[in-house]
């Protein structure tokens, strides 16, 4: 299948490694050109070289910490230096920090918001205009599971990507008319730095091993197994692409059935 994305620019952020990179693999496979971003320039500049050799797309790298607003206009403008143009945007950040609620402090909930919630908002709105005088664009947000079914121990989590998802929502409306589509897209439990974490505090706190929580979240999952972070990405490229014209507003798990709701 073309997904028609040859040529178009996808901005992706905190793209060095897990579902970022992945995502970026996709795109760059289908012909996207690239512009990726995260905190770790070591990193970034692997995965760019990587991402250039096995596919030939081109590729801006920017050491950036999304929760900073200079940082991200500083991308922004080089994105718009370097090829004129976002056609689409995919907005990703790191997790906040595990805990039950009296665990966080005020200024960790601050932090929260800035790096899951102000990132998104400040990575939108200067390629939004764009996006409307050109008639076409596609803006896919990375949240989590947690938006439609809570995870325990991840209040910060569940609570700050609910406000991408309400803001997300209410902007596929506000821009589908310029032929903009909005959606979402909520990892589950996938083989990521970011769950190897989630496991190892999971373990601190039961007295257990991260095997054992490995163990407990493949019993949960229908399909037996953790998911891949290629399995993420091909679902973003989609959405990205031309195909995906119609679907706008949607906020779609890539979970392997775990969440047990029934939208």
């Amino acid at each position: 299948m073309d997904l028609g994305l040859r040529d178009r620019v996808a901005l992706v952020a905190a793209s060095s490694r897990g579902l970022g990179r992945a995502t970026a693999e996709e795109l760059a496979a289908e012909g996207a050109t690239l512009v990726m971003c995260a905190r770790g320039e070591d990193a970034l500049r692997e995965a760019a070289a990587s991402i250039e050799r096995s596919s030939g797309a081109r590729v801006l790298a920017l050491p950036a910490d999304l929760a900073d607003p200079a940082a991200v206009d500083r991308v922004i403008d080089a994105a718009m230096q370097a090829f004129g143009r976002v056609d689409i945007l995919v907005t990703n950040t790191g997790g906040p920090p595990a805990g039950p609620f009296e665990s966080h402090s005020r200024e960790a909930w601050h932090e929260a918001v800035r790096q899951n919630l102000d990132s998104v908002l400040n990575l939108t709105r200067p390629v939004l205009a764009g996006m409307k005088e050109r008639r076409w664009g596609r803006i896919v947000n990375v949240t989590s599971i947690a938006v439609k079914q809570p995870v325990e121990n991840l209040i910060l989590s569940n609570s700050v990507r609910a406000a991408v998802t309400g803001f997300a929502r209410t902007l596929a409306n506000e821009v589908a008319e310029y032929g903009i589509t909005v959606n979402n897209v909520l990892p589950g439990y996938t083989r990521t730095q970011r769950v190897d974490e989630l496991a190892a505090r999971r373990a601190a706190l039961a007295g257990t091993t991260a095997a054992d929580a490995f163990a407990t979240w493949e019993r949960e999952i229908p399909m037996k197994r953790l998911g891949e972070p290629r399995e993420f990405g091909a679902l973003v490229a989609f959405l990205a692409s031309e195909r995906a014209s119609y679907i706008t507003g949607t906020s779609i798990p890539v979970d392997g059935g775990w969440i047990k709701a029934l939208l």
